[in-house]
């Protein structure tokens, strides 16, 4: 079982450097695609299903 340990905590090691190499990425990608809130603009209501009544 000792000879298992080693490889145990590679394997942990590497799914954690994976894991935060993905959060990174989702990191960036969310970066590149936000919009800045001055570049938004308010949300006007559509009420056009109104003017059949």
């Amino acid at each position: 079982m000792s000879d298992d340990a080693p490889d145990d905590s590679a394997g942990e090691r590497a799914q954690a450097a994976e894991r935060e190499a993905a959060k990174q990425r989702i990191l960036a990608q969310a970066e590149a695609e936000r919009i800045p809130a001055e570049q938004t603009t308010r949300a006007i209501p559509d009420r056009r299903w109104r003017r059949g009544r």
